[in-house]
């Protein structure tokens, strides 16, 4: 498999960190570990019993992408409701989340508490490339489950090193894919600026997008990076002006969408067809601009948003609002992170009903052996799928244009898989 730097170096973290109590903490791990009896034998239920489920996850509740921590809080809300109808196969879920600040070695020392303390069945969700990539090394060689990573790399869903280890959302190169077929189709001949991320989330969507426009007349002009610890991307936004190109494709993490979409708005003199990634498409990142400074931004996506009024009525949608404001009043349920951590949950929630076995190895494949299962937070069309060759559970999404105060869906959904075969390695 592929390895870009970046997942190199955050190999070389994790090993760094481990070193030197990796044989005191394995040997408190198998002291306290549990397997199971019967058709099951010898399979691990740490953190499982008849009554209960102990998850982990691992978000940034702080640092410079904190607004994706909110997810948590949609994930718990979940669990909080499911808990309340009696929990998951009769099991109440317990859900400890931990903060990494969006920070590769503090993910590895959450990581750690949550299985070596916590005992957690698994690490559902670790969110962000580098912290995903800085802990699946340790998670795999222990056995751990770390289902539905919140992160569309594509390192989760290709080569067999990491079994482990399985992604959720549309790969980066999928979503790329989406926005190619796009201009490719309503403008053949644009010319595109790009702002990205200068690690392996920014240069996998922009080599994808590259890849996918390769041979039509959609030109890449200008490209500017950021990292994430920069304060502004002003003067990236100023250079990508210059090249006067009609398209902008905005690859970018909440705050920085936010300062590309301002720069963008303040800038009258140049007027290109901006498109911002999905993971910096939430209401929350548009509203700071101004939603009149936001009109026509295109995106792409595959849940339902919950500030669409076309799905008051939805029953899922119903029972989202309705668990968020009791299990974490403080949360928007108008915010799309909110609803994308409702959405994750009740995926696991699927898998963990699919279980041949109520253990560790279980998880493992019974998220590698999906067959179009329905999630009721999923857009219509959408189902999650895998298995031989294939870990990479939602690869469909569908086009979507700011206008007024929502987002308003347009096109047809596009299956990534049909119309361009499986991601790229």
């Amino acid at each position: 498999m592929r390895k870009t730097t970046a997942l190199r170096a955050a190999a070389a973290v994790t090993a760094a960190l481990l070193t030197a109590t990796a044989c005191s903490g394995r040997r408190g791990q198998d002291a306290q570990d549990t397997a199971a009896d019967g058709a099951c034998k010898g399979q691990q239920t740490t953190g499982i019993t008849d009554k209960t489920i102990k998850l982990g996850g691992i978000y940034p509740l702080s640092g410079p992408a904190s607004a994706y921590g909110t997810i948590s809080k949609g994930a718990a809300a979940y669990f909080g409701y499911v808990n309340g109808k009696g929990g998951i196969g009769g099991r109440k879920v317990e859900f400890v989340v931990r903060d990494d600040g969006y920070q590769p070695p503090k993910a590895v020392e959450e990581a750690r508490r949550l299985v070596e303390q916590e005992k957690v069945f698994a690490v559902f969700q670790t969110l962000g490339t580098p912290s995903t990539a800085a802990v699946w090394d340790y998670l795999n060689k222990q056995r751990v489950p770390q289902p539905f990573v919140a992160t569309g790399a594509s390192a989760w869903g290709t080569g067999d090193q990491h079994p482990w280890t399985i992604g959720w959302q549309p790969n980066y190169v999928a979503e790329a894919r989406v926005y190619a077929k796009y201009l490719k189709d309503a403008r053949p001949r644009a010319e595109v600026a790009v702002l990205y991320q200068n690690d392996d989330f920014g240069k996998e969507l922009l080599g994808g997008f590259k890849k996918a426009v390769a041979g039509s007349g959609v030109k890449v002009v200008a490209e500017e990076s950021y990292e994430v610890t920069d304060p502004s991307v002003s003067a990236q936004m100023v250079s990508l002006a210059r090249s006067e190109a009609d398209v902008l494709l905005d690859v970018t993490t909440p705050k920085f969408g936010s300062q590309a979409l301002a720069a963008d708005a303040k800038n009258t003199k140049w007027n290109p067809l901006h498109i911002v990634n999905n993971v910096a498409s939430s209401a929350a990142v548009l509203k700071p601009v101004g939603f009149k400074n936001v009109q026509g931004v295109v995106s792409a996506t595959y849940f339902k948003d919950p500030a669409d009024p076309q799905w008051a009525a939805d029953p899922e949608m119903k029972a989202y609002k309705d668990a968020l404001h009791k299990y974490a009043p403080d949360a928007d349920p108008a915010n799309q992170f909110n609803a994308y951590g409702w959405a994750v949950a009740s995926s696991l929630h699927q898998a963990l009903d699919a279980m041949k076995c109520p253990t560790r190895e279980g998880l493992r494949d019974a998220v590698r052996s999906l067959k179009d299962v329905k999630v009721n937070m999923l857009l219509p069309g959408v189902t999650m799928s895998t298995g031989p060759g294939d870990a990479f559970p939602l690869e469909t999404m569908r086009l979507m244009r700011f206008e007024g105060e929502r987002w308003q869906l347009f096109g047809k959904p596009v299956d990534t898989r049909e119309e361009f075969g499986p991601a790229a390695k």
